[in-house]
């Protein structure tokens, strides 16, 4: 298939890309290198630098693109608050346009990067596809504003679009890697804290109803999530607008994860206690018996040490190693 790729030179982006090359799909790329990188493009990729002003040019005449998987957008959501329509309009809007242009040139078939965050604060873990969307924040909302408007055209054009609605996504495959500035995930940073590029990392909250007294959160490996937009895109039914949670479906805490990164390290993570941030849930787990049952898709790297051991490989390469 010829397929694009919006926001193919970010993290998830470049690893889902490389992933279908591999698979000899015709692949292009369109990012505005707002948050990617030009040398995260893979090999074998075409790169087009824009917005999705730009995409009704790349998918061209009717029968010349077969589908697009629509990475592209913004993802901090403290800054979705202090500049909401930031968000609006790079991810609703720039959505929006997208799939005007994909109407027009008759391309029929979308897979989209939506986020746990449309669920807010969660009634019930691990989170169902059937839970109450509920954002408590312009990220969340705008992201939850493209599933719904997905819905409607699969609808009323005969879409075929599929969501994946990420939790924590981890790890890296080769070259392909996380960073971000400013960087706010936590196995970057902590990483960051073992290699010595920042002093200490902040432990926010060890007062929580979990068995260490942390946050509990789901970490899914980026090339597992790559195989599930592969799966995704295979699955994907006209007229049909599927959801489905991207999660390992299973927990970790804090304290694990800083556990695994002085393992990967060789060296303790150095960190402090710091108070709870407000609005943070004590736990975040996905269910994924959906996508497991409708795609077959399952985490083939469900492990929290090997998750860890790819970043750390490419965070000490990436800037010239540190301390080990």
């Amino acid at each position: 298939m010829k397929i694009l790729v919006t926001g193919g030179a970010g993290y998830i982006g470049s690893v889902v890309a490389h992933r279908l090359v591999e698979e000899g799909h015709r692949v292009t790329v369109l990012d505005d290198l707002s948050t990617g990188f030009a040398e995260a493009v893979p090999e074998g990729a075409d790169f087009v630098r824009g917005t999705m002003a730009r995409a009704a040019g790349i998918l061209g005449a009717p029968g010349t693109c077969d589908a697009v998987v629509h990475l592209a957008g913004r993802a901090l959501i403290d800054d979705s608050v202090r500049r909401p329509e930031r968000y609006w309009q790079g991810n609703t809007t720039e959505s929006l346009t997208l799939l005007d242009a994909m109407l027009a040139a008759g391309v029929g078939r979308i897979v989209f990067s939506s986020t746990a965050a449309v669920y807010g604060q969660p009634e019930r873990v691990p989170i169902e596809e059937s839970a109450p969307t509920v954002p408590t924040n312009p990220y969340g909302d705008s992201k939850l504003a493209v599933d719904l408007a997905l819905t409607a055209y699969a609808r009323a054009h005969g879409l075929a679009a599929v969501s994946l609605r990420y939790f924590n996504v981890a790890g890296a495959v080769g070259r392909f890697g996380e960073r971000h500035t400013p960087e706010t995930h936590i196995i970057p940073l902590a990483l960051d804290a073992a290699l010595g590029r920042r002093p200490e990392f902040a432990v926010f909250g060890d007062d929580y109803p979990t068995p260490d007294g942390t946050c509990v959160r789901d970490f899914v490996h980026v090339a597992d999530v790559a195989d599930a937009h592969v799966a995704a895109l295979r699955g994907a039914v006209p007229g049909e607008h599927r959801i489905y949670n991207m999660g390992n479906g299973t927990g970790f805490s804090v304290r694990e994860v800083l556990a695994a990164v002085g393992r990967a390290a060789g060296r303790p993570v150095p960190a402090r206690d710091a108070p709870r941030r407000p609005g943070d849930p004590a736990v975040l787990v996905a269910s994924n018996e959906r996508i497991r049952r409708e795609l077959g898709w399952k985490p083939d790297r469900p492990d929290l040490d090997t998750m860890i051991e790819d970043a750390y490989r490419f965070h000490h390469g990436l800037r010239g190693g540190g301390a080990r």
